[in-house]
């Protein structure tokens, strides 16, 4: 059950966290697009100019491996949670979102540190963007796992 949680809870959360991201790319016409920066550099097809690579399957790549990761990190949650550190609630989702977060923004920099051939974006911009968008993260997951969960406490505790 918790296997299926974590899949139903990463799946929401991550497409939260993605449209949090694309949204902010819009308003602001910065490069914020994670599935294509991530597609990018995984499938290493930074263009010439530096810009992101625009190949169908370099989406396809940086989606599946974005939202499996979105999967993992649910069963993170999910085991924190059910080994007794914290509550299945708003405050202990948007703890473990700002900590994921700042994983994440960390992780990011070093593999932009490491790649042969990083995209040209704001990266500091995007950094810290990340953490506020794994906050949405989050608490959508722990949302959609306390409604799947059904415990028996308010989740705005």
């Amino acid at each position: 059950m918790k296997l299926l949680y974590a899949v139903i809870g990463g799946l929401a959360a991550t497409a939260a966290m993605t449209a949090f991201l694309y949204l902010l790319s819009f308003a602001t016409h910065r490069v914020m697009k994670v599935i294509r920066i991530l597609g990018t550099m995984l499938t290493n097809r930074t263009q010439p100019d530096g810009s992101l690579s625009q190949a169908t399957s370099t989406k396809v790549y940086g989606t599946v491996a974005h939202y499996l990761v979105g999967i993992i990190f649910a069963l993170f949650y999910i085991a924190l949670w059910h080994s007794g550190v914290g509550l299945i609630n708003a405050s202990w989702g948007f703890l473990f979102g700002l900590a994921h977060g700042l994983i994440a923004m960390f992780l990011w920099y070093l593999f932009f540190l490491v790649h042969p051939r990083p995209p040209l974006i704001a990266l500091r911009t995007y950094l810290i963007t990340l953490v506020f968008a794994h906050i949405v993260y989050g608490l959508v997951l722990t949302y959609t796992v306390y409604l799947l969960d059904k415990p028996d406490y308010p989740f705005w505790s």
